[in-house]
């Protein structure tokens, strides 16, 4: 949808098109389909060789946004899948872990790209990755799940605890949470894990919610549609081959977690990462850590260099962007949900802990995915 929203506000911005949703994927199987009209151009998520040949055959311009090796002529509009695989690395490396895991797919050359960019910047800050990949059979099946959680489980146990690990897409980070909850492993106080694509849905149906590297698809379908223009006007794009900047890890619970080897500070950060929107107080996660409030001020120091307060409205803070990124709730509605009884208290503590207001950091969002 993303996607889509970027080629209607390149549309809207620009020129009028009168456009076809072909949600059904028929221009990609059924080359009679397209044949049946004069198209002027075609924007395809999921290019097939048959769609490419037919294209060629009825001088349709195509660009595609499919994250596949490029057909010739093409041009290809994809995310940066090495920047994408630096990214989570270094939301492993801000939190304090020293042992990381990458699980994707050795026959998909987006996931290698991924995982390569991963063990980039992990080798640039002198740590090692444990890899465990599989060929992915190109369609999910209750079997094949089960048999992939199976082989999840043994990698998992083991890996060197606690463990920041990437998957290569929202999907395979799944099976690792399925797969840790089912031996016993916690998540994220031992495995902390990062998925890509950012798929809101996925991420939030996911046990921890899970955390995840957003592309900018918005930009994507927004370039695709400007490069169809350019096409439409005469000018040639044919070796074009266009890699678009993520937009950065949009963190859940599935590893928003500092790496530190203390029961009572991981405690007071589990209740925390749980609970701070919804009203907790110092003096419950106090109690839940089993620690006098001064010992738990200390070690908080300490560790994280900041006190148990300012741990909740951190977590209180990221829940506020994203629901910005992802929302067009109103202010009020996002002050009910990160815990803050009145919409103006919030908005002060927002601006205060990032520099701008609420209003500002969304209006920089949605500059920053057209850019």
């Amino acid at each position: 949808m993303a996607m889509l929203r970027g080629v209607v506000h390149y549309e809207r911005t620009h020129q009028i098109w009168t456009a076809f949703h072909d949600d059904q994927a028929r221009a990609e199987i059924d080359p009679r389909w397209l044949e049946s009209k004069q198209w002027d151009g075609v924007i395809s998520r999921h290019t097939t060789p048959g769609l490419v040949e037919t294209c060629r055959k009825q001088r349709i311009p195509l660009v595609d946004l499919n994250d596949m090796p490029r057909f010739p002529g093409v041009p290809k509009i994809r995310p940066d899948n090495v920047a994408i695989g630096h990214l989570a690395a270094e939301h492993f490396l801000e939190r304090g872990f020293q042992h990381f895991g990458y699980t994707g797919f050795s026959n998909d050359g987006w996931s290698c790209e991924r995982r390569d960019g991963f063990m980039e910047a992990l080798q640039l800050a002198g740590r090692e990755c444990h890899v465990y990949d599989v060929n992915y059979p190109g369609d999910v099946t209750p079997a094949w799940d089960i048999e992939q959680i199976s082989g999840l489980s043994d990698w998992l146990r083991r890996l060197p605890k606690p463990c920041g690990v990437m998957a290569c897409f929202d999907l395979r980070a799944q099976q690792i949470l399925t797969a840790a909850h089912a031996h016993g492993m916690l998540v994220p106080e031992e495995i902390a894990v990062v998925g890509s694509n950012n798929d809101p849905i996925r991420c939030e149906l996911a046990y921890p919610p899970l955390s995840s590297v957003a592309p900018n698809a918005f930009q994507s379908g927004y370039r695709a549609a400007e490069i169809l223009a350019a096409m439409l006007a005469g000018e040639r794009f044919a070796d074009l081959d266009e890699r678009i900047e993520p937009l950065g890890v949009v963190t859940r619970p599935s590893s928003d977690v500092l790496a530190i080897d203390d029961r009572n500070v991981a405690a007071a950060l589990s209740i925390i990462r749980e609970r701070a929107t919804q009203g907790l107080t110092v003096e419950e996660v106090v109690k839940h850590a089993h620690a006098s409030r001064s010992q738990l001020e200390k070690k908080f120091r300490r560790h994280l260099g900041r006190s148990p307060q300012a741990e909740i409205r951190r977590v209180q803070v990221q829940k506020i962007r994203q629901l910005l990124m992802e929302t067009d709730f109103p202010l009020k509605r996002i002050a009910e949900l990160a815990g803050f009884e009145h919409v103006e208290y919030m908005c002060v503590v927002f601006k205060r802990l990032t520099g701008d207001s609420p209003g500002e950091f969304r209006r920089k969002t949605e500059a920053k995915r057209i850019q």
